[in-house]
């Protein structure tokens, strides 16, 4: 690429072969409207259509199309993670490539970058083509999310917003495997602001974040970012052991007394209750201490089959960290 790149547009695709040549099309007529030099990273997470086809045909044609195409499917944050490592623009745009993220958006981005701002993200203010359920389980899940966490994340925000370079940098040093991504640019600080905007009917194609993806995101953010539920669970056991105790003395001493024992089959309930808290308790620890082992392991983020667009010296095979 003969000139500085000034943006990097980073793009994680699973199986968008409805819709990536009309993602493609419509960033670089955003992109040329900006009039400075650009690169489109599109990251190629194991799709098992023709969105690797496509995307390298778009290489081949046009010289600021990259393509990092991996081995196999490693998840829609290590694919982000993977397209930031790459990255080579002063300032990275993430976005998705089902176009309910609106590429027209990023001049406004951009403008607020030149302002002084180190991270820009876009802040959703309705959600167009989607069920009620997905509206209120979304909805219910950055609330959640922002309350069982000890940093601030914002609310009704997704992965799309632009990073100064010096975000980049200080991203590219954290080593973390189960990765939430707009989590840790919450944590590493520096001046963020919002864009507002109302989020699209996808262009084509499925959802790839059903509920149990989102359950597991929301999962990752919680563990990242949070001990709040050991502790909350350590408390909530506690209560409840007081009061378990507290009927069990209130049921010996009706028995004691000659009234009917029957209250004991409640106690008995009482118990498996008990039990349920500990075994949640115990599960939650279960999570913590898996994601240590997952952790120790070392083994890299990714692995990068093939890269197009890109000059040899630029080819990673992976990240460790």
């Amino acid at each position: 690429m003969p000139d500085r790149v000034r943006y990097s547009v980073v793009v994680p695709v699973y199986n968008e072969e409805a819709v990536v040549a009309q993602t493609y099309r419509r960033l670089k007529a955003v992109m040329e409207g900006i009039g400075e030099p650009y690169e489109l990273l599109f990251v190629n997470d194991g799709s098992g259509d023709r969105t690797g086809a496509i995307l390298q045909y778009c290489a081949e044609m046009d010289s600021r199309v990259k393509l990092i195409d991996f081995s196999r499917n490693f998840g829609h944050q290590i694919a982000i993670t993977a397209g930031m490592d790459y990255a080579e623009g002063a300032a990275v745009v993430v976005i998705d490539a089902d176009l309910q993220d609106p590429p027209e958006l990023i001049p406004d981005m951009i403008a607020k970058w030149r302002q002084g701002y180190e991270v820009v993200y876009a802040r959703r203010t309705s959600r167009q083509g989607e069920t009620w359920f997905k509206k209120q389980s979304a909805k219910l899940y950055y609330r959640l999310l922002r309350a069982s966490t000890d940093i601030e994340i914002p609310v009704d925000t997704g992965d799309f917003r632009l990073l100064d370079r010096k975000v980049i940098e200080e991203l590219k040093r954290m080593p973390e495997r189960n990765r939430y991504v707009r989590g840790l640019v919450s944590w590493v600080g520096f001046s963020q602001t919002a864009v507002d905007y109302a989020r699209q009917e996808r262009a084509g194609g499925i959802s790839k974040y059903p509920l149990r993806k989102m359950l597991k995101l929301f999962l990752d953010g919680m563990t990242s970012f949070s001990t709040k539920p050991i502790k909350l669970a350590s408390v909530g056991g506690s209560a409840l052991a007081g009061a378990g105790l507290a009927y069990g003395i209130v049921a010996a001493a009706v028995g004691l007394a000659g009234a009917d024992v029957a209250a004991l089959h409640y106690f008995a309930a009482l118990q498996l209750l008990l039990a349920g808290v500990v075994l949640i308790a115990l599960g939650l620890v279960g999570e913590y201490v898996a994601r240590i082992f997952d952790e120790a392991r070392g083994r890299p983020l990714y692995i990068v089959r093939a890269c197009y667009g890109m000059r040899k010296q630029d080819f990673k095979a992976g990240r460790i960290g």
